[in-house]
């Protein structure tokens, strides 16, 4: 198998980080690759916002785990065991107790894409993007997770620190860093393939 082969089949959604920081080299790497993601019209929307202080990424999943379930007051109760099931990702109870970080996993690194309010194939290109920079970060031996929750930061009370201006919106967030765990292969979906 070629390598960009291997690397779509090999990578995971890590959520469990070594507490060793993603070098700044490696970070403009996986930035690089998201930029050269085929976008509408060649706008390239994007923008990242690359956060490495362990005290700030834990701040900000604190106040977009509180957001979040925040909003399950207004939700049914199939709702609320779906969306409960999804910010924690079956996590175990003892998971529970002892991380402090349910949202970018104790990542050392969250780097957050951003794209234009008004462009309506924003979240396409950013998805495209990300997709890269995840391809490209575990062929340089790192692992990483699409945060979708990351989007809550727009409404904690200390988003105005990132600095993202108010004409774009956060599409998503991806965690980075040396893996300390390996999740097994899911299978496949059959039957979704049509030939017309």
């Amino acid at each position: 198998m070629n390598e960009v082969i291997n690397n779509i089949y090999k990578r995971r959604a890590v959520r469990k980080y070594k507490d060793t920081p993603v070098e700044k080299d490696l970070v403009c790497r996986i930035i690089a690759a998201g930029k050269m993601a085929p976008s509408a019209m060649n706008r390239q929307p994007w923008k990242f916002y690359v956060l490495t202080d362990k005290n700030k990424i834990r701040s900000y999943s604190k106040e977009i785990a509180h957001i979040a379930l925040q909003g399950v007051k207004d939700l049914s109760l199939k709702e609320v065991v779906k969306m409960s099931l999804g910010l924690f990702h079956f996590s175990t109870i003892v998971d529970l107790v002892t991380k402090s970080d349910h949202v970018f996993y104790e990542a050392p690194l969250v780097i957050f894409i951003t794209s234009p309010k008004d462009d309506d194939w924003g979240a396409l290109d950013v998805g495209m993007c990300a997709q890269n920079m995840m391809l490209v970060a575990k062929s340089i031996g790192l692992e990483t997770c699409p945060v979708g929750f990351a989007k809550f930061v727009m409404k904690t009370p200390d988003y105005h620190l990132l600095n993202i201006p108010d004409a774009d919106i956060v599409q998503l967030a991806i965690i980075v860093g040396y893996g300390d765990e390996h999740p097994k292969e899911h299978e496949m979906v059959d039957g979704n393939v049509f030939y017309v």
